[in-house]
């Protein structure tokens, strides 16, 4: 006698979605899967959909035909939202298996069986070998030893025209005009509350030791410039849509592999 098929994602009980939903935890995307949510004491409540809703409006109502490549995707949030506005093909990327596990199966409960999810690190998008009509690149940079080469990897090798971009910001708001070049006697621009500068986090913050770099605001757009990205808009404190340009800085960029 066969046995009766075990029920697809769609097809739990609330019973059964939140046995899985615990199993696959914990979850920092806290997302109502058919009525059952994945973190509800989650530190800051309905998120990341409250914090989207301040910003989804710079983002293309429609995105018919277009690609979508979500950095450090997590559990696949903004992955599905960008399914929900018809992109023809979206690969979230992340380098935690249990990230990608948690990803996967809310894709299946929300009937979007077509999102691609792999394990793949930012250092490692060459090996996609393709260019995205949007790539998002939200929640990681302040997460990396090396940042300015995860910009200049996403610029040269996946960013077709638009980049939408977050970074946790502490220090000064205040964006200072620089100039092209300053004496080697002049100090003092380093005082200026608006110069570029990124924090250093050798041990912890937030009880997270994978914050390492952590920029003010002139730093965030400066680093942005500098890997050949403009800003279009910034909708959010930390949140910038971008798209991608020259370089404000000639000369080689610190991409690797090296070119043939």
């Amino acid at each position: 006698m066969n046995s009766k098929p075990a029920p697809s994602a769609r097809e739990l009980s609330p019973e059964q979605l939140r046995q899985r939903i615990e199993a696959l935890g914990p979850w920092f995307h806290n997302m109502n899967l058919g009525g059952v949510w994945t973190a509800p004491t989650h530190f800051l409540g309905d998120y990341p959909k409250m914090k989207f809703e301040r910003f989804a409006r710079v983002i293309p109502e429609s995105l018919r035909g277009k690609t979508v490549l979500d950095v450090g995707c997590n559990a696949g949030f903004y992955s599905m939202e960008m399914k929900r506005r018809g992109a023809a093909r979206v690969v979230g990327i992340d380098s935690d298996d249990r990230y990608l596990a948690q990803a996967r199966f809310a894709a299946q409960v929300n009937g979007f069986e077509d999102l691609e999810f792999r394990n793949l690190d930012v250092y490692d998008v060459a090996a996609l070998g393709e260019k995205f009509d949007l790539v998002i690149f939200m929640g990681v940079l302040y997460h990396l030893r090396h940042p300015l080469l995860a910009l200049d990897l996403l610029r040269e090798h996946c960013c077709r025209d638009l980049m939408l971009f977050q970074s946790m910001q502490r220090g000064s708001e205040t964006v200072f005009p620089l100039e092209k070049d300053y004496p080697f006697e002049d100090q003092g621009i380093f005082q200026h509350e608006g110069y570029p500068l990124a924090y250093f986090v050798e041990r912890e913050y937030a009880h997270d030791w994978t914050n390492w770099w952590i920029p003010n605001r002139a730093c965030a757009e400066a680093m942005l410039r500098s890997a050949g990205f403009s800003v279009l808009e910034h909708p959010e404190e930390e949140v910038y849509l971008c798209r991608a340009a020259e370089p404000s800085v000639p000369g080689p960029r610190a991409v690797y592999p090296a070119h043939p």
